[in-house]
Formats: structure tokens, sequence, C-alpha cells
């Protein structure tokens, strides 16, 4: 093996890291607004399309692992953004809705992705060559959940 494949200019996940970490710097002022954290938020966009879901379910749409999602959808309940309550047809299954405080957020969250367009233009990414990132990405996303 070529010690040229361990440059770290050759890494794609270190430029994907990169990126996303750098990405979530921008997007932090925009959550402390709300008092929520990029994870949380993500949780939320999953409960705004489609609310009363099983946490299993919001597990796979945000390719986490349960054990992950569980001690954050308990500290959102704690924050009174969603509560937990046990499926009535399977007692082993959670389901997890927004409260009114939860909904609330949606509308004050609404402007953010224009925001973030907007911070990324000024920073010279252009709207079309974002926008052609995101297939690419899917389909990485996609080959690897496999």
């Amino acid at each position: 093996m070529s010690s040229e494949n361990l440059k770290l200019n050759r890494q794609g996940c270190f430029r994907l890291y990169t990126a996303a970490r750098l990405l979530i710097q921008v997007y932090r002022p925009y959550f402390a607004q709300l008092g929520i954290t990029y994870t949380q938020y993500l949780v939320l966009m999953v409960l705004w399309e489609q609310d009363a879901l099983p946490l299993n379910a919001i597990s796979q749409r945000l390719y986490l692992e349960s054990n992950t999602l569980t001690p954050l959808i308990k500290r959102m309940a704690a924050m009174k953004l969603v509560a937990r309550k046990r499926n009535k047809n399977d007692a082993r299954q959670t389901i997890v809705t927004l409260t009114e405080h939860g909904r609330a957020l949606r509308e004050q969250a609404a402007a953010i992705p224009d925001c973030m367009a907007t911070v990324l233009r000024q920073r010279g990414v252009a709207d079309e060559e974002f926008a052609t990132m995101i297939p690419v990405l899917d389909h990485l996303i996609e080959a690897l959940s496999k």
C-alpha cells in the first residue's frame, strides 16, 4: 500500500467531516436563539413532517442508533419540546410527539434554511453549487447505510 494514500489531502472523509463540522458551526447561532442543538433540530424536522412517530422510525430517518437517540429524546422531553408515550398496541415501542412548544418552534425555525443559504452565498458558495452536492451525498449515504 502506498503511503500516498495516507496523506490528509487525499482523504474524502476528512473533507466531508470538516465541511459538516464547519456547516454546523454556522448553524449554531440560529439554534442558540431557539435553545436547541443541531441534532435536536433534525429530530424536530422529522416530527414537523410527521408527528407521533415511533422512536425507531425517527432513528431510521436520521441514520442514528436508538442508543444515541434515546437520551436525546429524553432531553427534548425535559425541555418540553416532545412527549414520549408507550404504544398502546406494543408497549415495547415508544411514540414521540411534538408538544405545543415543539410545534411553535417550527415557525421560529422557518427562516433558518434561507439564512443558511444567504451565509453560503456570502461566503462564495452558489445555490446551484450546493444543490449539486445533495444527490451525490444522498447516494453516498444510501451506499454506506447498507
